[in-house]
């Protein structure tokens, strides 16, 4: 028997059942479960970073935006107050369309 151990969606067992293999489940407890969230994230970042092509890419970007979706809940908040975060850091420290690159900062001798 392979071994994951790991978070998959919610519709992998029955997906699984349908194909008439035989498998392990549990659900995870609280800490367990933003544990495996932070690790899917991860797991979900390496798969894009890895991506050669755009669709690949935008396939991964799509399950890491399934998962910040589940990571929000369990900071007690909703996607549209992350949303509301999100647009409040781009109004005051803006985006990343002009594709500022930060080379150097000299710093404040004085400070």
């Amino acid at each position: 028997m392979k071994k994951y151990n790991k978070l998959v969606r919610d519709k992998i067992p029955d997906i699984m059942g349908t194909l008439g293999k035989t498998f392990n489940t549990r659900t995870l407890d609280e800490p367990e479960y933003v544990e495996s969230l932070r690790n899917k994230l991860q797991e979900e970042a390496r798969e894009y970073l890895n991506a050669d092509n755009d669709q690949d890419a935008l396939k991964e970007m799509a399950d890491m935006l399934e998962v910040m979706h589940a990571l929000v809940q369990t900071h007690h908040a909703t996607f549209e107050e992350l949303e509301l975060i999100r647009q409040h850091k781009r109004n005051e420290r803006g985006a990343f369309k002009k594709r500022v690159y930060l080379m150097d900062v000299e710093e404040d001798k004085n400070a």
